[in-house]
């Protein structure tokens, strides 16, 4: 059934309210998603939660904006509803959510917040579950991802003394743009998970302070919505997923160089997503055990919580030679997200990329896949070897991403040779804890660490951080015992196993 002319009654769509027939309103417009449920990756049961009913609140938060248009078929779009006609969503405050609204009450004042671990710690507790669980989700065991933060601990310092740092600037260049700090808010997917503004947030913050954002393209606002919201001349870069669809890729790139994109960062180490088990844990507890059974035997694999729900058209057979056609559709210059060893970055380098981002997609593809800032040093080692390459350097340039916590891990991959490091999860977890405030409050941290820790090191500008300054002879063993970081520890929470079901 196709409507072209008059808008849809709400008591005609309500009608459509069972597995057998089945319409959901999203943003006033009216999906046939009836042959849509055995094959949505978060289950068929939150679907029928809102059959005949409008869902736009609970899809807003976990999906990109366009996701329900790309992924169902023209005629499963049925038209617009006359809003005024559609029966609200009755939303029942369960004693869970009373709960979290009592531990947000409790939250101790912004001023009390002295680090970035103390919005993890914050947003931990008053974010909703299913929310903590994407964000703070990794691979496997989440080797890596605790090993993202534990390398950092196997770099040590080597002061200088006795320099006039009464004036101390750690501003810089990335990619030929100015940023008043050596980082970049890397690309994260559904910022509306932990707040109604999503990436909107990390936008405004960055403009306030002189920092460049990375749009991600599985964002839960839409690329121009971000871009609009923008101040004049600010910068920012795009991270791609490649869509199996060259035209669809090729479209999102030059449309976001012609929006003004300064960089374009492209996602190589997702060919598949990898298994993130609190997430997936999360998707199982979502799940009507009842409609499980009655499409548990077509095949179709349900289980990997939102990760799943959002990235099933990113292609895994993209490969070098894909590059060649990257650089015909586009003059941005082009990264390389994701790359894990030296050889990959010298053929990066011979391919006539601008740079890579040293990144194992922050723990959560490849488990024991080795931290980004010691793949640094071995790229920084080849590449000086093999083509005579010293960093940082203006025409390859070096990216960190992956368990940054501290002005000082920052200043650790700085001084190995990284032309600026991305920082992720922190700020989504500063968002989530305290909204726009909390981005604030956490770039002014890092930006007041940086120029006390650029004091104590002896280096007045980034220039001035150079490999003399720290001890990396131990970041490739993996044995080496530090003292324990009690702030992150704290924080991690553990996998936990299966376990027998509360309600039967």
């Amino acid at each position: 059934m196709s409507n072209t002319g008059r808008a849809l009654s709400g008591k005609e769509v309500a009608e459509h309210n069972s597995r057998e027939s089945c319409w959901i309103i999203v943003h006033g417009k009216v999906y046939d998603v009836t042959d849509f449920l055995d094959d949505h990756p978060g289950g068929s049961k939150i679907i029928l939660k809102y059959a005949g009913k409008d869902a736009t609140r609970e899809y807003d938060p976990i999906h990109p904006p366009d996701a329900i248009t790309t992924n169902l078929k023209p005629d499963k779009h049925l038209g617009s509803v006359d809003l005024s006609t559609v029966e609200k969503v009755e939303v029942k405050i369960t004693d869970e959510e009373r709960a979290r609204q009592a531990r947000i009450a409790a939250r101790p004042p912004l001023s009390e917040i002295l680090n970035l671990h103390d919005f993890e710690a914050i947003a931990k507790d008053v974010m909703h579950e299913k929310a903590w669980a994407y964000y703070s989700s990794a691979a496997d065991d989440e080797i890596t991802n605790r090993e993202n933060h534990a390398a950092f601990h196997r770099i040590w310092f080597r002061p200088r003394i006795l320099r006039n740092v009464i004036k101390v600037d750690w501003s810089t260049t990335i990619l030929g743009q100015k940023s008043k700090m050596p980082l970049y808010i890397t690309a994260t997917a559904l910022g509306k998970l932990g707040h109604p503004d999503g990436e909107l947030n990390l936008t405004r913050a960055a403009a306030k302070h002189g920092i460049i954002q990375m749009i991600p393209t599985l964002a839960s606002c839409s690329f121009d919505e971000i871009m609009d919201a923008a101040e004049p001349g600010q910068v920012q870069f795009f991270q791609l997923y490649v869509n199996k669809d060259r035209e669809i890729t090729k479209r999102i790139v030059q449309h976001a160089e012609k929006r003004g994109i300064k960089g374009l960062f492209i996602t190589v180490d997702a060919p598949q997503l990898g298994r993130r088990e609190k997430d997936m844990r999360q998707k199982f507890d979502a799940e009507d055990p009842s409609e499980v059974s009655k499409a548990g035997s077509d095949g179709v694999d349900r289980s990997q919580g939102a990760a799943r729900a959002i990235s099933s058209f990113i292609d895994p057979g993209l490969n070098w030679s894909d590059l060649k056609w990257f650089k015909s559709i586009t003059k941005m210059p082009l990264i390389l997200k994701g790359v894990q060893c030296w050889e990959d970055a010298l053929e990066a380098y011979d391919t006539g990329m601008a740079g890579v981002v040293l990144s194992n997609h922050g723990g959560r593809q490849l488990d024991f896949a080795r931290s980004g800032i010691e793949v640094l040093v071995e790229v920084v080692t080849n590449l000086k070897e093999k083509r005579g390459l010293s960093f940082p350097n203006e025409r390859f340039q070096l990216f960190v991403d992956g368990g940054v916590r501290r002005a000082t891990d920052v200043i650790k991959a700085v001084a190995l040779g990284a032309t600026a490091v991305g920082v992720g999860r922190p700020f989504l977890y500063a968002y989530s804890s305290y909204g726009p405030e909390g981005v604030d409050k956490a770039l002014t941290i890092l930006n007041d660490e940086f120029e006390m820790n650029m004091r104590l090191l002896g280096a007045r500008n980034i220039e001035e951080i150079v490999p003399e300054m720290v001890d990396a002879s131990n970041i490739h063993l993996h044995t080496v015992a530090v003292p324990s970081d009690n702030l992150y520890e704290s924080n991690y929470e553990r996998l936990q196993g299966a376990r027998l079901r509360t309600k039967l």
